[in-house]
């Protein structure tokens, strides 16, 4: 059966591992499960550390990466998203897409299960893995990306806590969905209405996960070992600008929070970064920031994935 990975909790808690595992593995050790296969990179948005990330990922599997615009295939303007799956399947391993809308991945998905086995042009089955580079919904590959960064700077992170100070968007979900899995403790402080939904919640409680949920900002950060936020405003929400920049006034992420962590605490930013708003030019450049690091590990997370989706066994 072909896997997908449109959200973190697709796999289970030992695949996550081994999906780590597989990331945290030297390039030359892992087996080339792309050569002479392409890779399909679907982009709806535009992106820096993705884009590149998974390109240099798939060259280290010996794979071909095509980066395909999403103007050049008009998903449900000039071809239906089932219609763009099935033939980017004729010819690669892989489609990972980054998109607007995550139905558009679940459909995505959808039809490569229907075509099964069939043997279509360019040699490879029809039914190959899709993966989630961005949806409105999840970023899952950025939480692997997360974890990698955690694991190498604490080593053991379970019982750890993480407070997420923001928005409750696809990054804090996938996020907190890969904490429990991992079994550390999450926080999430927001303004009224930006809070996670109970549906979320729900979802995190199924791995076993527990998320404190506040709107006070310090009592979040109090303590904890990992402080992360986002933008206040993402792609596709420039209209409520204005709205958020006031709703999100007090949850900069700066040097007097950074103050109630934890004293090893470390501080995390998936990028672009607004210095001066969710985060202070000093905390992002500062002692206490893994940025760049977390920026650097969105390749070795991507490498790790696709080496199991795509390797013997789904294992290292």
């Amino acid at each position: 059966m072909t896997r997908h990975f449109l959200e973190v909790d697709d796999l289970s808690p030992d695949e996550l591992g081994a999906v780590l595992a597989l990331a945290e593995t030297a390039p030359s050790r892992l087996p080339r499960v792309l050569a002479g296969r392409g890779a399909a990179l679907v982009f709806e948005k535009p992106s820096a550390r993705t884009r590149s990330s998974t390109e240099l990922a798939v060259a280290a599997l010996g794979g071909h990466p095509v980066y395909v615009q999403g103007t050049e295939v008009g998903i449900d303007r000039r071809e239906t998203a089932e219609d763009v799956a099935r033939t980017l399947a004729c010819y690669h391993a892989v489609v990972c897409a980054r998109v607007v809308d995550h139905r558009v991945l679940t459909r995505m998905a959808a039809a490569l299960d229907d075509v099964g086995t069939d043997e279509h042009a360019g040699g490879h089955p029809g039914a190959v893995p899709v993966v989630n580079l961005l949806s409105d919904r999840a970023h899952p590959c950025q939480a692997l990306a997360d974890l990698l960064t955690l694991r190498a700077h604490f080593g053991r992170i379970e019982g750890r806590t993480l407070a997420y100070v923001g928005d409750a968007n696809n990054v804090w979900r996938s996020l907190a969905l890969a904490a429990a899995m991992v079994g550390m403790r999450s926080r999430i402080a927001s303004p009224e209405g930006f809070g996670p939904s109970a549906p979320d919640l729900d979802r995190i409680a199924r791995l076993g996960g527990r998320v404190e949920v506040t709107t006070d900002v310090a009592a979040a950060a109090a303590g904890a070992d990992v402080l992360y936020t986002d933008v206040w405003t993402s792609m596709g929400q420039e209209e409520e600008e204005v709205r958020r920049r006031t709703a999100f006034t007090g949850y900069t992420v700066d040097a007097a929070l950074v103050s109630r962590a934890a004293p090893d605490a470390v501080v995390l930013h998936c990028l672009p970064a607004h210095r001066g708003e969710e985060i202070s030019a000093e905390v992002l450049e500062g002692p206490h920031s893994l940025v760049w690091r977390q920026a650097a590990n969105r390749e070795p997370a991507v490498r790790g994935l696709l080496a199991w989706l795509l390797g013997p066994g789904e294992g290292p």
